[in-house]
């Protein structure tokens, strides 16, 4: 039988999101993003976006999701743990943990495909679309608007329960469902170990990050150019993203492993050390990291990356 009422329409959105497996489901109404967008505005006037010009040309659609979908009334934010059971070893190269096994685009792009379905299946035709870090989507907001966790100094939402380690989705639909309170309180406090932490200084002041001074961004972001000089000595031999302002939350300290058996680590980012990742061809390179995100990067970047790390 099909879900009739905006309450049945709800439960059924909370129910599918367990039985994909993710681990929290948050649900907003659909609404232009008026404060966010002045604060996009005023972080793009700054420069702060370095080489990401897409964001400049998406404004009207990261603060609209109207624009994204017609009629849209919904905005599902949806939470899937990435934290893992393993840790690299302590000569490897470091790795942002979200990138130890397979690339969450795909993992998660098909669950919202799923989801999209299982939901048509069951309340009857809806309109809508998913995003994960693909498309012009304020996720964080979002997602504190849907109750899940504040916006903390370094940019991530943070849940109290279990921290900041998860990856975010969006489903946003136009079909009306009761919405979650937002998140209204912040609990980092006063605390500032993450800016303090920041190797390259990127956290310029609470939530505002510097592109051209994160090593996530110059590790995998940038594209055919050589990173700054007066970075040198300042990676801390993170060869793709980085996870130092996560690492140092006190949030982080409830994180737990996931269960997503497509997250298990690649036992070559494990274990391969900086000569390893040296002697490494590039079509080997392109067959071991085929389903990883460190594929963004491309042989050459990683390349230019240990080199930029060596020497410096």
């Amino acid at each position: 039988m099909q879900a009739t009422t905006i309450s049945e329409y709800t439960r059924t959105v909370k129910q599918l999101s367990k039985q994909l497996g993710f681990d929290y489901c948050g649900i907003a109404q659909a609404q232009h993003l008026d404060e966010d967008a002045r604060r996009l505005e005023a972080w793009l006037n700054k420069g702060y976006h370095a080489g990401m010009s897409y964001m400049e040309r998406n404004f009207d659609l990261r603060t609209n999701p109207k624009l994204l979908v017609p009629g849209a009334r919904s905005v599902i934010t949806l939470m899937m743990n990435y934290y893992p059971e393993a840790q690299q070893s302590a000569d490897a190269p470091k790795i942002a943990k979200y990138a130890f096994g397979e690339d969450y685009h795909e993992v998660i792009r098909a669950k919202l495909h799923a989801f999209l379905a299982g939901l048509r299946e069951q309340v009857g035709e809806v309109e809508g679309r998913g995003f994960v870090d693909s498309a012009p989507v304020l996720e964080r907001r979002w997602a504190q608007k849907s109750g899940l966790g504040w916006i903390g100094k370094n940019a991530n939402l943070i849940t109290k329960s279990s921290g900041s380690f998860y990856f975010l989705a969006t489903l946003i639909v136009d079909l009306e469902l009761d919405y979650d309170d937002p998140y209204a309180k912040d609990f980092c406090g006063t605390c500032t170990r993450c800016l303090d932490a920041c190797p390259t200084q990127a956290i310029v002041s609470p939530s505002v990050i510097d592109a051209n001074k994160c090593i996530s961004y110059l590790t995998i972001e940038l594209k055919d150019e050589l990173i700054p000089n007066e970075l040198a000595g300042t990676f801390q031999n993170w060869m793709f993203g980085c996870d130092v302002c996560q690492d140092v939350c006190p949030w982080n300290r409830f994180s737990s492993p996931n269960t997503e058996e497509r997250f298990t680590p690649i036992p070559e980012i494990l274990n391969f050390t900086t000569g390893d990742w040296e002697q490494l061809d590039e079509d080997f390179f392109k067959v071991l990291l085929r389903h990883s995100p460190i594929k963004r990067s491309k042989w050459k970047g990683v390349q230019r990356n240990l080199q930029f790390i060596k020497t410096s």
